[in-house]
């Protein structure tokens, strides 16, 4: 019984001394790994919008419900508009924001609030058409034609007066003249309707209350740019596109001809350090929500990269390119990722683990044969003395040198699975045994055997 245990302690011993370099190679292979392995993601994001009353504000909520049934919660927060937008961002106050087309022109050439160069684009996913709604008997069609009358650019920090400033500039209305007025939105309307105001500058969607207010207001007419060619190839964030006669009110034909508008894009804006995964997570939020077709759009034509005023992000690329990742399409969200997680932490190893594997029992069967290989080297050498200069006067020697090889490979801890190789050993050392006495005999021819 204390054999077996002793042989089966000797076989474990064996194994533990070759695996353990494979344990350590594998250690430091999973050490490694891991350095590449993403965090999990974190279940709470921020995302900055604009008024409560305006479109970002209800895409955010949309998104909002979409991520809670994937298990994340998306904080919105209103704000003066894209400016505070990319300050928040900038600032890390915010993780994701949704921006104006061209808004990065004017914050580079009057803001001091930091560097884009972290921020990415997820990509544009509506169109945002540009009315100017005016008052007047006479026909306008070019911007220059309002120089000097009391026009509504929005308020300060807002997406739309950062585009109007631009757009008027070009038409050489300075910026910083006493007819340009901060008001927005429905209050301008209402400025335009008393009269107190002469044109209005407008960013939102056809079904908006203030421009519905505005289509249909007696004596209020849209502008229909007649040079929108010319304004699309100097803002590449802007597009052409038609409000057809009588879209608004067949009965009342309203417009009462096709007007042409001009249009920038919402953009939703993160910062580069967004977990891949809720990149992912809000590409498919956005697919969601603008995919279908609309007044200006068609369906599947958003999300999409058309504001190139900031980098794609790489996931996003992805995302266009191929749709979302393959495990994210028929596992829930958090098994998709911890899916994810592990293959980038085990894979490596496998890849390690498989040569490594291929070579131990190689490794551990020349463990167990080198003990016994030792013993042949000593009887090799012994045997080699004793053929080629033998001295009687050494025989005992040569004798306890043998009985010495043989308690040495009795001492050796041989695994039961080898003591075939310890067996075969004896044998040699009994046959360099008989080759010694018959040595010893034809030196001492009167001694017999």
């Amino acid at each position: 019984m204390m054999m077996k245990l002793r042989a089966k302690f000797v076989s474990i011993r064996d194994l533990l001394a070759t695996a353990w370099p494979i344990v350590l190679i594998t250690a430091i292979g999973f050490v490694v790994a891991y350095q590449f392995v993403e965090p999990a993601p974190p279940r709470y994001m921020t995302i900055t919008t604009g008024s409560e009353s305006g479109a970002y504000y209800a895409y955010a909520r949309r998104y909002a419900e979409l991520l809670a049934a994937n298990g994340i919660t998306l904080e919105v927060r209103t704000s003066a508009g894209s400016l505070q937008n990319l300050e928040r961002l900038n600032k890390e106050e915010a993780d994701i924001a949704f921006v104006q087309g061209g808004i990065s022109e004017v914050v580079n050439a009057e803001s001091d609030n930091g560097s884009d160069s972290d921020l990415r684009s997820l990509g544009s996913v509506a169109f945002e058409p540009v009315w100017v709604f005016y008052r007047s008997d006479n026909r306008i069609d070019k911007l220059f034609q309002l120089d000097g009358q009391r026009i509504a650019v929005g308020e300060e920090g807002s997406g739309i007066r950062g585009l109007a400033l631009q757009l008027l500039e070009a038409n050489e209305i300075k910026a910083k003249s006493k007819n340009l007025l901060p008001v927005a939105g429905l209050n301008a309307a209402e400025a335009l309707q008393r009269g107190e105001i002469d044109a209005a500058f407008i960013v939102a969607a056809p079904e908006a209350p203030v421009v519905q207010v505005l289509l249909r207001s007696p004596g209020v007419r849209v502008m229909s740019f007649s040079q929108a060619d010319a304004y699309v190839r100097r803002f590449p964030f802007l597009s052409k596109i038609v409000l057809p006669r009588g879209v608004v009110d067949l009965v009342r034909d309203t417009p009462p001809r096709d007007t042409v508008l001009l249009a920038t894009t919402a953009n939703v804006i993160v910062r580069d350090s967004l977990h891949p995964a809720l990149v992912s997570l809000m590409l498919q939020a956005m697919t969601e929500v603008h995919g279908k077709s609309g007044f200006f759009q068609r369906a599947g034509e958003f999300p999409a990269y058309k504001d190139r005023s900031f980098a794609l992000s790489e996931q996003a690329q992805r995302f266009y390119k191929s749709g979302p990742p393959f495990l994210q399409r028929y596992l829930p969200f958090w098994i998709a990722v911890l899916v994810e997680r592990l293959f980038v932490l085990i894979l490596p190893i496998i890849i390690l683990l498989f040569p490594l594997l291929r070579i131990a029992p190689s490794v551990y069967n020349w463990r167990v044969r080198s003990k016994i290989f030792r013993s042949y080297g000593d009887l090799k050498f012994l045997e080699n003395e004793v053929r080629h200069s033998y001295d009687p006067s050494r025989h005992a020697e040569y004798l306890s040198r043998l009985d010495g090889i043989e308690d040495d490979a009795y001492s050796r801890n041989i695994p039961l699975a080898f003591s075939d190789l310890f067996y075969t050993l004896r044998e040699h050392i009994n046959l360099v045994r008989a080759e010694l006495s018959q040595i010893e005999s034809r030196a001492m021819p009167g001694k017999t055997t």
